[in-house]
């Protein structure tokens, strides 16, 4: 929500880029449910995509034209918990030190600006645009009571960990995957075996690098860019705007790959979607969802699209 008060403090400048952050976010928001049969949107036909709109749009609407005509003219174009026992300790024991953070040049990072530099490396490396790797941290990692990401961040419910609450199977992964950040480090350290699996005595150390932010950053760049190469792969239709970019991958990210498809083409089953809402909310919590809305599948979805609407918004890091 855009404050008056904080409009006449602002330049002319930074008045019209608060108001198009505003308005880029709300009208992403709209097409985003639309497009995953939400409440804004008519649940007949409903298509594979996160951005496409339905024969019911005007022809040749999309959200890249309508922002065109609310951008101002100055601006250039703008999972189940894990079984495994990881009961590793924060970076400070890590036996090596693999990154560093430094201030970058994204928007809106407040007390997280110590970040920016990593997150600005990773989008360059990865293409996942900065302000939508920011977005997926901001939404995974636990808070500070100024907003501050915690780097030693725990999902008690699960072994999910750091800055981008990987599971310890996912994390273990995506060292042993080729081309990723994780895994370069892991080739360093000694710590494959020749078929490339990380070995016993080595997997400690490798989950405990979590905890340091700027590996963190890295992995959470790698899985978004799998998780968009893969969806589109599977016949989603994501697009370039940077909103559906963040939300097509922090869905991979938060339900894994397969689960990100089944929900994006017609919904996961009713026994999936009664673990992860579980898994996410409790037990209670879940159980009072599911008996308001009728069936496991509807809750879990719109919870979830209710997290998105309100947590993953790349705009507010955008510059």
């Amino acid at each position: 929500m855009i404050v008056s008060a904080d409009l006449a403090r602002l330049a002319p400048s930074e008045k019209a880029a608060m108001i198009y952050a505003e308005a880029h976010g709300d009208v992403a928001n709209r097409l985003w449910r639309a497009a995953l049969g939400g409440d804004t949107g008519d649940v007949g036909n409903r298509q594979a995509s996160i951005t496409g709109l339905r024969t019911a749009e005007p022809a040749g609407f999309d959200i890249d034209s309508l922002m065109s005509l609310l951008a101002p003219r100055s601006s250039a174009p703008s999972a189940p918990p894990s079984a495994a026992d990881d009961s590793t300790a924060p970076a400070s024991t890590a036996p090596c030190v693999v990154g560093a953070t430094e201030p970058g040049k994204l928007g809106g990072l407040g007390p997280n600006g110590r970040f920016g530099g990593a997150l600005e490396a990773a989008a360059r490396r990865t293409g996942i645009p900065a302000a939508a790797l920011a977005a997926i941290v901001d939404a995974e990692a636990a808070k500070g009571c100024d907003g501050s990401w915690k780097t030693n961040s725990r999902n008690p419910r699960s072994s999910a960990a750091g800055l981008g609450q990987f599971l310890g199977a996912t994390w273990q992964g995506e060292a042993e995957r080729a081309g990723t950040w994780l895994h370069g480090i892991a080739m360093r350290q000694g710590w494959l075996s020749s078929d490339g699996h990380v070995l016993p005595g080595a997997r400690s150390a490798l989950l405990a690098l979590r905890y340091d932010a700027a590996t963190a950053i890295n992995a959470t760049a790698d899985y978004a860019h799998r998780s968009v190469t893969l969806l589109k792969k599977a016949g989603i239709a994501i697009g370039e705007d940077i909103t559906t970019v963040a939300r097509a991958a922090y869905l991979g990210h938060h339900l894994g790959t397969a689960d990100a498809v089944r929900f994006l083409k017609g919904g996961l089953g009713s026994g999936r979607a009664k673990l992860l809402l579980h898994a996410q909310v409790g037990s209670a919590a879940a159980s009072r969802r599911i008996a308001s809305v009728g069936d496991a599948a509807n809750a879990h979805r719109s919870w979830l699209l209710d997290y998105i609407d309100r947590h993953v918004t790349p705009t507010r890091f955008a510059v």
